[in-house]
């Protein structure tokens, strides 16, 4: 079904900044970039899926069994992502919060070319109808000059962006209040409370903005997605899932530390967080869920704890980490294991289904593709995603930007602190947009 082409590379720096700038002439875009973090499990340097063959684009109602049916009339690569509101198709829940930005809860491609670059090699994986086109698509973008960084659709200069906040410092106080009130007695004992900050009757250029959100970012699990009139830049350091063969790999972060220009307190942060008793205690609090979910899948015995708690440490921030992996029978379907474990704990609480209904009744705004998750299936069951957070959602023909983000809130949590701490995180995101 697929044809492959191999290049060696002289300057895959520049073969790699020409790439997305050539992809994103397409309507459908999905380009994965580990910016060189180490990353043992991963598959690539960089990966990019343009022009859909065929695709699929639903609401939450029978998502998932309609993209059981789908992998398997396509059996090739799909390219997509996951809402977050598809919790609604897996438990008795719902979503009845405005969407302001109108991404499908799921939508995958199969796309017609598919390129991607490790170990200063390029790959060219095309559908038999375009394949003879990979020389001349290697050709193009290997001797596109920095000249040509202009998109192909030309766009007006960047306008000034207003950020607004959906809640405002006392509302978000009164609501982690209420969240703790919870906690206290007992309903759940973690909650991820998201807001979103959001500027309407804006226009963005969404490749240029993705480019500066990359430069001060460098994240592992980076995302850049073009639908049509919808982008999302995306700077996630976070893995939700990935499935290697019989193994199942997960990744979720809780815990969060500034960085500093100074090497010897930027040393302190980061060993004060390695040893900090809260942002432990919801790490492993998430640790155990995502235990928990994998079990459903997992060969008895299987779910172990690789790193507990490991601090690595990025451009904006220091993250604590930790990496659990299972077992699964080679017959286990990649999409049930999706079902089964999704949304990713890390952007729930637990007990999860306790803390989604009560984060649905304090939160303002619909998630939508926020803290769902991107990535790929391959043509057998291996796929890899990532957790959509630290990213811009735009929709161009709405005129709306839009980022959100959240804290855990655990018995320990102290408002003051968790809305700083959202502060930190949202810092790259409106660095970008207002400059």
């Amino acid at each position: 079904m697929r044809e492959c082409i191999t290049y060696q590379l002289t300057d895959p720096g520049h073969f790699k900044e020409n790439l997305l700038l050539w992809g994103h002439q397409f309507e459908e875009v999905v380009w994965l970039d580990g910016n060189g973090n180490e990353d043992p499990y991963s598959s690539f340097d960089t990966l990019l899926a343009v022009d859909a063959a065929t695709s699929l684009a639903t609401g939450s109602h029978h998502a998932f069994e309609k993209l059981i049916a789908y992998r398997e009339k396509a059996h090739d690569w799909l390219f997509g992502f996951f809402s977050y509101d598809l919790k609604n198709e897996i438990e008795n829940l719902s979503s009845f919060h405005t969407d302001n930005l109108g991404f499908p809860d799921l939508y995958f491609f199969q796309p017609k070319k598919i390129i991607s670059i490790s170990d200063g090699m390029v790959e060219f994986r095309y559908l038999k109808e375009v394949a003879h086109k990979a020389p001349s698509d290697y050709e193009h973008i290997n001797s596109m000059g920095h000249s040509s960084l202009a998109l192909p659709v030309p766009v007006p200069e960047p306008e000034p962006v207003k950020i607004r906040l959906r809640i405002f410092k006392d509302a978000y106080f009164s609501k982690v209040g209420q969240l703790l009130h919870h906690i206290h007695r007992g309903d759940i004992y973690e909650a991820n409370f998201c807001q979103e900050f959001y500027a309407e009757d804006t226009r963005i250029d969404p490749l240029r903005t993705y480019h500066k959100l990359n430069d001060i970012s460098h994240a592992p699990f980076a995302a850049y997605l073009r639908l049509a009139d919808k982008y999302l830049l995306c700077a996630s350091p976070e893995r939700y899932l990935k499935r290697r063969g019989d193994t199942v790999i997960s990744q979720p972060i809780k815990g969060t530390a500034a960085r500093s220009a100074n090497n010897e307190l930027d040393r302190e942060l980061k060993s004060a967080l390695e040893t900090d008793p809260k942002e432990r205690a919801e790490n492993i609090m998430i640790v155990d869920l995502v235990r928990n979910d994998l079990s459903k899948s997992a060969l008895k015995g299987s779910v172990t704890v690789k790193e507990l708690c490991r601090v690595y440490t990025y451009e904006q921030v220091h993250q604590m980490i930790s990496t659990i992996e299972a077992t699964v029978t080679p017959e286990k379907d990649a999409v049930d294991l999706i079902r089964e474990t999704f949304p990713m704990g890390s952007m729930t609480g637990a007990p999860k289904i306790s803390a989604m209904k009560l984060i649905e009744e304090l939160e303002t705004s619909k998630r939508g593709l926020y803290s769902g998750a991107i990535g790929y299936f391959t043509p057998d069951k291996d796929f890899d995603f990532n957790v959509v957070i630290r990213s811009i959602l735009y929709n161009a023909s709405k005129h709306y930007v839009s980022y959100s983000v959240g804290g855990a809130i655990t018995a320990r949590a102290n408002p003051e602190k968790e809305y700083e701490e959202c502060l930190l995180k949202a810092k790259a995101m409106r660095e970008v947009l207002e400059g």
